[in-house]
């Protein structure tokens, strides 16, 4: 049933009362440079504020053998966060309405040269509507917006009247093992919503990613007599070229995936990262690629994983230096399924109604070819895996940016979700 007009107006301006302390928590949060392994202090934070709350509190660590033994599993690798996971709990007096999961990521991506930036990654900014900074986007606005929407039932005497479950993760830039921790740790629900920057819009699906890393080796010799050496980084060049191959093909087999087809190139790869050699005049022994691709819904990880090691052998196999110098491949991070959510869940309708309610505008949804860890909930629990947010510009770039009235937006649109999907009581 949709909400009582009044309330659903009430709700919005108590999130509008509400928005210049979500703003400042926003602000505290992108100034926590919580990239990969130093996560410990945010969630040290967000633990703090769910206290302050009085939410049941949940803090643990990651169980490596429990997420190895799991399909949905990534890697260990040494680079692996150990920060804790933080769950705050809200309980109903009397469990009446529909159960949901809110989850955000706190982990960000590294800033790359603070030159770059027009001003400090880690020193939040507000220029006209944009508040800049690494992960203001994604996506600790989505973070703030978890929070202040419980909060705006708060200030007006309400709760849920169902379990809500506000998860804290890390490793959703690495592996997602975070959220498959949350999963495996026994925490469940009816639906779940996940605030990533997605322009105000639903996503309707996602691709899965895999991350490999290809070393390759050389023969050695001083540059005068290159001649007679093989050159680690020139046999890269190659490899990639192959594996560029391979990206295509897999492009080439988007019109046989739903929501997919009309995408120009969901299939993309990156060579993130190259290191290689030791000396400029000594012909390099070495070369180490780190790679990112992802693969359509309905791909499991494994087997893309096994067409990656084939193709890579089969080009080693046709190379004359490489057929004896095979590369060495590892999978060092994410390894997920992508997923399709489905149009026609109740949960969806509601949301369209939020939104509607607080955008202004019918909800629209679209196709992302990057990893989220909805994943988690739509292929493990088979549950409505909503993710929806802000607008945003320069994810992963250099002058990330949030757009503030888009934020008090999806916050309301949240908050009103929150409301009819679990229903209101007073609060205890």
């Amino acid at each position: 049933m949709s909400l009582d007009p009044k309330l659903r107006q009430d709700i919005l301006t108590s999130v509008d009362a509400g928005f210049e302390e979500q703003i400042s928590f926003t602000q505290k949060l992108v100034s926590f440079p919580s990239t990969r392994g130093g996560e410990h202090a945010i969630q040290d934070f967000i633990f703090r504020e769910y206290r302050k709350r009085g939410y049941a509190l949940d803090r643990f660590s990651m169980d490596r053998d429990a997420i190895l033994r799991h399909p949905g599993g990534s890697p260990w690798s040494e680079e692996h966060s150990d920060a804790p996971i933080v769950v705050g709990i809200h309980r109903p007096r009397e469990e009446t309405g529909r159960s949901l999961i809110l989850q955000s990521h706190l982990d960000v991506v590294p800033a790359g040269p603070a030159g770059m930036w027009e001003s400090a990654p880690f020193e939040p900014r507000i220029s006209g509507d944009w508040m800049f900074g690494r992960g203001a986007a994604d996506m600790k606005a989505g973070a703030a917006a978890n929070v202040f929407a419980m909060d705006a039932l708060t200030r007006l005497g309400l709760q849920p009247a169902a379990t809500v479950t506000i998860q804290s993760v890390v490793e959703e830039e690495s592996t997602g093992n975070g959220a498959l921790m949350a999963h495996l740790r026994g925490y469940e629900a009816d639906a779940v919503l996940i605030p990533e920057p997605e322009d105000e819009m639903l996503v309707r699906a996602n691709t899965g990613v895999l991350w490999f890393q290809v070393e390759v080796s050389g023969l050695p010799v001083h540059v005068r007599e290159m001649e007679t050496g093989t050159n680690a980084i020139d046999a890269t060049y190659r490899l990639i070229a192959a594996l560029r191959e391979l990206e295509e093909a897999w492009n080439a087999r988007r019109h046989e995936h739903p929501y997919f087809d009309d995408l120009a190139h969901p299939i993309n790869l990156n060579i993130g990262k190259i290191e290689g050699g030791d000396w400029a005049s000594s012909v390099p022994c070495w070369c180490r690629i780190d790679c990112r691709i992802a693969i359509y819904p309905g791909t499991s990880a494994a087997s893309a994983a096994e067409d990656i090691r084939s193709w890579i052998a089969a080009f080693a196999h046709g190379d004359p230096y490489l057929s004896n110098h095979p590369p060495q491949v590892t999978f060092n991070g994410f390894h997920t399924e992508g997923y399709a959510l489905e149009p026609g869940s109740e949960a969806e309708a509601v949301l369209e109604r939020a939104h509607v309610a607080a955008v202004g505008e019918p909800l629209k949804s679209f196709t992302t070819p990057g990893y989220l860890d909805t994943r988690v909930y739509a292929l493990y629990d088979r549950i409505p895996a909503l993710c929806y947010g802000p607008v945003s510009r320069n994810v992963h770039g250099f002058d990330e940016c949030v757009s503030l009235s888009s934020v008090k937006r999806i916050s309301g649109a949240m908050a009103l979700f929150i409301a009819e999907w679990c229903g209101t009581e007073a609060k205890s």
